[in-house]
């Protein structure tokens, strides 16, 4: 018998703990066996006693799998601090340097189904923090913000969005950047992406400007089969694309290290939601289907397609409803 799966799980704020609970639950019943660890991380625990994410946890959190995240943040920490402190700093220091996230549904005013992936860049741009702020405060404030770019990190962004395009059916990969104006990363980017697809001839190449791409999102989402674009870029697209994919509520990620040095860290795509926390509103099929990118990752393909099945016209109700019927149709598959 294999052994069981060690998964750190940082329920967080919100309604996190709760998405959280109904994924585990839907997991439990795939049959796969995960050893799951709790850690206390979040806005809530900062409020409480001053702590983000210290180096000795992070430490601690190398040595898992995976870990399964529901949502951080609370109205109560300023903006920047939980993301910046907790998120970003294990994307950066667990080297998680592929954001992938997968669409799929029937987009407003279409009738027939799209699928797609945005791969993301996700440890460079202008999410590194490079910039500063001189005289705040004054009428003579001046503020910069850079994006950092560097081939080795835009090389393997794009050599896996070419391995992911060629493993589906389309073979087909756009690269979504804003080369027109952003001449110097644009650039690395657009030469990058045709160095690489030499190495990928089976696989058919485009090129979108980013505002372009939004209105393609809405109006055209069929045309996509993999996108691989910069952080900043992808943050903002994604969203867009869990709009019109059946809402943000379905929209999961992975936040994945493919060398396998340390471990990959799931999520959905919402935030916390305090408004809804308690209420049975929260809609755990982004966690459960953020849980299939887990076990997938962690060489569970059959479990993870059963939990991707089974959300297909997911069940109305309550949050812990949804979760027992979902995780019912796993138990149900996987005898």
């Amino acid at each position: 018998m294999s052994r069981a799966h060690r998964v750190a799980v940082i329920g967080g704020d919100g309604i996190g703990p709760e998405v959280v609970t109904e994924a585990l639950k839907v997991v439990a019943a795939s049959g796969v066996s995960l050893d799951t660890t709790d850690f206390d991380l979040g806005g809530a625990r900062y409020l409480r006693d001053g702590e983000i994410l210290s180096d000795a946890t992070l430490d601690q959190l190398r040595g898992f799998d995976a870990i399964l995240l529901g949502a951080v943040g609370t109205p109560d920490v300023p903006p920047g601090v939980i993301e910046r402190g907790l998120l970003l700093k294990m994307r950066f220091e667990l080297d998680l340097y592929i954001n992938q996230r997968p669409f799929s549904g029937v987009a407003p005013g279409h009738s027939t189904p799209h699928d797609f992936v945005v791969i993301r860049e996700n440890t460079e741009g202008p999410y590194v923090g490079e910039g500063g702020v001189l005289r705040k405060g004054t009428p003579f404030e001046v503020a910069t913000q850079g994006s950092v770019n560097t081939a080795h990190g835009v090389e393997r962004c794009v050599r896996y969005a070419f391995e992911l395009a060629a493993k589906r059916s389309r073979k087909h990969l756009t690269l979504v950047h804003k080369t027109n104006v952003l001449t110097f990363a644009g650039d690395l980017w657009q030469r990058t992406f045709n160095t690489v697809a030499k190495d990928f001839p089976q696989v058919a190449t485009a090129y979108n400007h980013v505002d372009a791409a939004c209105i393609y999102f809405v109006q055209d989402p069929h045309r996509y089969d993999v996108i691989v674009t910069d952080n900043l870029f992808g943050d903002i697209l994604t969203d867009l694309g869990g709009a019109v994919s059946g809402g943000i509520g379905v929209a999961s990620s992975a936040n994945l290290n493919p060398r396998r040095t340390g471990p990959s860290m799931f999520e959905p795509v919402h935030g916390s939601a305090p408004d809804i926390v308690g209420t049975g509103k929260a809609n755990p099929v982004a966690a459960i289907l953020s849980a299939a990118h887990m076990l997938e990752f962690l060489g569970e393909a059959r479990a993870a397609e059963g939990l991707r099945t089974a959300c297909v016209d997911a069940p109305s109700g309550s949050t812990s409803q949804v979760g027992t019927e979902i995780a019912s149709r796993v138990a149900k598959a996987a005898k």
